[in-house]
């Protein structure tokens, strides 16, 4: 798989569509990095990292476990997931670029000098990056 981004975001937006309270993506930092940014800007209720038993024997199974979460009449709190930056078009974005996501009701996931951020907290650090997605 080229993309990993795209298809952590890819099974967050079916998982949501088809009301999932979870979802299995396979570990890394830079997902790890993406789920903390989605908690603490409140699109999901948590995550935990895993080693399941993998069912070929070979070593356990390394997932991240996003729990999601929807509103008190099961509306989707994840409304739209967009993969910005992608390996064949790179998108960067200086400190004073960053245009907002959906007039300032969404967020934007940017890779920094100083590690994975928020638009807006990268806008406050003063620092520019590569723009992985937008989540609104």
């Amino acid at each position: 798989m080229a993309d990993q981004i795209a298809d952590m975001l890819t099974r967050i937006r079916n998982a949501t569509m088809g009301h999932r309270p979870r979802v299995d993506v396979p570990d890394s930092r830079l997902k790890a990095d993406i789920a903390r940014i989605l908690e603490s800007e409140g699109y999901i209720a948590g995550f935990r990292q895993l080693e399941l038993k993998n069912p070929r024997g070979d070593h356990p199974l390394r997932v991240l476990r996003l729990y999601l979460k929807y509103g008190p009449h099961g509306e989707r709190v994840i409304s739209g997931l967009r993969r910005v930056s992608r390996p064949g078009r790179r998108v960067y974005y200086g400190h004073a670029k960053a245009p907002p996501v959906l007039a300032g009701l969404g967020t934007s996931i940017l890779t920094t000098s100083r590690g994975v951020m928020t638009g807006r907290d990268a806008a406050k650090a003063g620092v520019g990056g590569e723009v992985l997605c937008n989540v609104w």
